[in-house]
């Protein structure tokens, strides 16, 4: 997902400028469902140019403006933090000395307020408790000042409009404010601020409360914002307890799902926790099942490659994510050409938004379909899905899917019938490059030159490759035979075209990509990294990759660079060519596992475990720098990286996997680990709750220098364990 976007000079691809910073000041993310907001750490939303901060909803901003006072001063604060569920934010403050002549007329801490919010079913929910821990009773005047402007998403980015449409407000009732845009796309929508106990005085802009306070005295004030589109009001509970308790109900549901980590490192079960939070945050409930929006703030929203690497990375674990993102993907899979969308018959997703630009064509991202990986991720993820759970119900529904993406990976994906996959845009408003990494700058040759398509992507050749291999098995399982032989023939085809057509035997490494011209892009990328992943890598050549992406100008320490320093556009800061990204890195460590270099799996999961000890909450964001680690310095932070970011929350569990070889066959009802290795900083760790077909398991698995032990703690049904050394 690149930064992208803005078409008043039509004609060319969309691009939107690097305006905005997320680093610059602590900043609060909630989410639910098509909701999430940014508070700063009063829990207001600022103001200023770019800022990022307010309550979305499907990509539109619905308030954009909420400061708190008190006596017309703004508070102290004491403490503020998101719950570990990331259920509810809860901010402490307290009154400044007040002055009046030059005398102190209330000293500071007289008050304390505890601010309470949260999202639920397109609502922000807020409560303020307001103590008086003075001796002696006190006047006193609270104030909140609001407002919105019903900006876009890309428009917060830095995208600039010509038009926009019309914004009313007016009091609908005495404690209610509503603000009413008429979008250019027809469509209405509503802010609706409603206030509890009736202010004192009340405007579209400004509420006041004149309180008087006795000694020990506690006030409430309730705020709830409703985001409304369209002619339907909100449906949510608008009562805050009431609300609350459904809230945290469908949280700690999210949380029970799937299988549970815990360790003896109480960092590490901290990360661990972190991830399960924000994964279960970031997973939206769609009509085909829970789907990972794929990060907060600029993609709150479902991606086709996201979903499908979140679902592959997270499927030990929590196979329900794998078959709700089958589903959502099959159920929007392209039927017609269209070059606006990037449309073909049988191709997956890329994203999909309901923001006013997306809806009036001005962005092509509405329905997009401009992704050459998606489609064979589909697959793989169809085929993993299949040996996990043994669901064979769901591979008969999407199998018609299945087909139709392994068709269109033959006919339109390899446009040119060389055998590879490619890329080039339909249409000049969409992306330039289509793989994962798709800036603008991400695929160039050694000299520095930018390629030009159709550019057939390396790790993408491994995806088919992988694909076919797991189509086949899943065919042999509904009885077609002859169409299972024929993926195999045409995955070994694949096989022995990509070693001679992408090895590059003076870097003793794979080439980025192949360019329109079909000229090598000889240039030291991760990308090769993932090429293990899919298992199409001769293993005396995946051997060489490994030990490149350890040497010094890819391993920075705090990870592997997705783009060597020795390269010609090597910028550490940059997005794609030289920072690091979990994924990425997670994805690789599950290539090395294939390959069985464990040492190598060990030494990247604890660069990732000590970049996520450095990080705020524990959390690993989307990307963040690739300078050096260096003594004593924390992992430098990219600017405008969505942090949570789904991708990069289930990276731990990847990485895990990873370390222990863990296989799961869900039709022989076992559980393989393929050489397991524990780092240093694991003593033990303990699985429960790992479903094997019908069964499941409770594991521990203890480190004993270089080797590790494995017991079976308890077991529900016929599921057998076996370690493979």
């Amino acid at each position: 997902m690149s930064a992208q976007l803005s078409p008043e000079d039509a004609g060319g691809p969309v691009l939107v400028p690097g305006v905005v910073s997320l680093v610059e000041a602590q900043r609060h993310t909630l989410k639910h469902g098509d909701t999430f907001a940014m508070f700063d750490a009063h829990g207001d939303i600022g103001e200023g140019p770019n800022h990022p901060g307010g309550v979305f909803h499907q990509d539109m901003r619905f308030l954009s403006r909420l400061r708190f006072t008190m006596a017309g001063r703004l508070p102290l604060m004491l403490s503020s933090n998101v719950q570990t569920t990331n259920a509810m934010l809860n901010v402490d403050l307290t009154n400044p000395d007040l002055l009046a002549n030059g005398k102190v007329v209330l000293a500071k801490d007289s008050f304390h307020v505890s601010r309470a919010k949260f999202l639920w079913n397109a609502a922000c929910h807020e409560l303020f408790v307001i103590s008086n821990y003075a001796s002696y009773s006190e006047r006193l005047r609270i104030a909140l000042d609001y407002g919105t402007d019903f900006a876009d998403l890309f428009e917060v980015r830095g995208h600039t409009r010509m038009r926009r449409g019309i914004l009313h407000s007016k009091m609908a009732a005495p404690n209610v404010v509503l603000y009413t845009y008429t979008g250019l796309d027809g469509l209405t929508r509503r802010s609706r601020l409603c206030f509890d106990p009736l202010p004192t005085y009340i405007s579209p802009q400004r509420a006041e409360f004149e309180m008087v306070f006795e000694p020990r005295d506690r006030r409430t004030i309730g705020l709830t914002l409703q985001c409304e589109v369209g002619e339907s009001a909100t449906a949510g509970d608008a009562r805050f307890f009431s609300a609350i308790r459904k809230a945290r109900r469908e949280v700690t549901q999210t949380l029970a799902r799937g299988a549970h980590v815990h360790s003896s490192n109480d960092v590490f079960n901290e990360i661990v926790q972190r991830s399960t939070a924000d994964l279960a945050m970031l997973c939206t409930e769609t009509p085909q099942g829970p789907y990972p929006y794929a990060g907060i703030p600029w993609f709150s929203t479902p991606f086709g490659r996201d979903g499908l690497i979140t679902a592959i990375e997270m499927l030990w674990v929590d196979p329900q994510l794998a078959r709700g993102v089958l589903h959502f993907l099959a159920e929007h899979q392209a039927t017609e050409i269209d070059a606006k969308a990037d449309s073909e018959p049988g191709k997956i997703l890329h994203e999909t938004r309901k923001c006013e630009l997306a809806r009036l064509g001005e962005v092509p991202f509405g329905c997009y379909y401009g992704s050459i990986d998606s489609t064979p991720l589909f697959v793989v993820l169809a085929g993993l899905y299949w040996q996990r759970s043994g669901d064979l119900a769901t591979l008969q529904t999407i199998w018609p899917n299945i087909c139709a993406a392994l068709h269109w990976i033959d006919r339109y994906g390899d446009s040119d019938g060389d055998g590879f996959i490619e890329y080039g845009r339909k249409c000049e408003t969409g992306l330039r490059n289509q793989g994962w990494k798709d800036a603008e700058d991400s695929v160039f040759h050694a000299d520095g030159r930018l390629a030009q398509g159709p550019i057939a992507l390396c790790e993408v050749q491994g995806y088919v490759y992988l694909a076919r291999k797991l189509a086949a098995q899943a065919a042999r399982a509904l009885g077609e035979n002859n169409f299972a032989a024929q993926l195999e023939t045409s995955a070994e085809t694949l096989r022995l075209r990509f070693e001679t057509h992408f090895w590059v035997e003076s870097m003793g490494f794979y080439a980025l990509a192949l360019d329109g011209n079909k000229e090598q892009c000889r240039v030291r990328t991760s990308n090769a990294g993932q090429v293990l992943f899919s298992g199409i890598a001769a293993p005396e050549r995946a051997a060489k990759v490994a030990e490149t992406l350890f040497g010094r100008d890819f391993f920075s320490g705090w990870g592997i660079r997705t783009v060597s320093t020795r390269e010609a556009r090597y910028n550490p800061t940059s997005y794609h060519n030289g920072s690091i990204w979990p994924h990425d890195n997670a994805i690789i460590a599950l290539g090395l596992s294939r390959y069985g270099r464990m040492t190598d799996v060990l030494r990247l999961g604890v660069s990732l475990f000590d970049t996520a000890t450095q990080m705020e909450r524990r959390r690993l964001p989307e990307l963040f720098c690739g300078f050096p680690r260096k003594r004593h310095n924390a992992p430098t932070l990219y600017p405008v990286a969505c942090s949570p970011q789904a991708w990069a929350a289930c990276a731990p569990f990847a990485l895990l996997q990873s370390c222990l070889g863990l296989e799961i066959d869900a039709s022989a009802q076992v559980v393989r680990l393929r050489r397991p290795q524990l780092p240093q900083f694991l003593e033990w760790i303990t699985i429960r709750g790992l479903e094997v077909g019908g069964s499941r398991l409770d594991l521990m698995l203890r480190r004993h220098g270089s080797s590790v032990a494995v017991n079976l703690l308890e077991r529900e049904g016929n599921a057998q364990v076996e370690v493979l050394m």
